[in-house]
């Protein structure tokens, strides 16, 4: 499966340690991530993940148009509250397109580990069916 990493900046640690947490389920998969995302995790992991620009340079347009072409088949957002900002557009936009293409996201620890435990007993294996090339 492709899994899509984005973290706020207030999460990236968070994201860190979820990912090392999980390093072994994680490792058996394709992973992207935007780019200081993707450094982080990558550096305390030791995972390979292609790694798009930033968030702020564009990194989750980037991810978000692989949802629009069905290349990603799960995300892991790890977002700062909407207390502290305003919902981004680039943010809608990726929420609205996984909704749409029926693509799995997780926004906080909790959904993400539920996910992730999903993924490890092939739970999201449907999506081998929605997208054989994944087969």
């Amino acid at each position: 499966m492709n899994i899509a990493l984005i973290a706020d900046d207030a999460k990236k640690e968070l994201m860190v340690q979820f990912c090392i947490a999980y390093c072994g389920i994680l490792s058996r998969h394709t992973l992207c991530a935007t780019g200081t995302t993707g450094k982080f995790v990558s550096e305390a992991t030791g995972l390979q993940i292609q790694r798009f620009l930033s968030g702020t340079q564009g990194g989750a347009q980037q991810i978000a148009s692989r949802v629009a072409c069905n290349e990603i088949d799960m995300v892991l957002f790890f977002r700062s509250s909407l207390s502290e900002k305003d919902l981004d557009p680039d943010e809608n936009n990726l929420l609205r397109l996984c909704d749409f293409h029926n693509v799995p996201i997780a926004t906080n620890i909790a959904t993400a580990e539920v996910l992730v435990h999903g993924l490890e007993r092939g739970d999201l294996d449907w999506r081998n069916i929605v997208n054989p090339r994944n087969v």
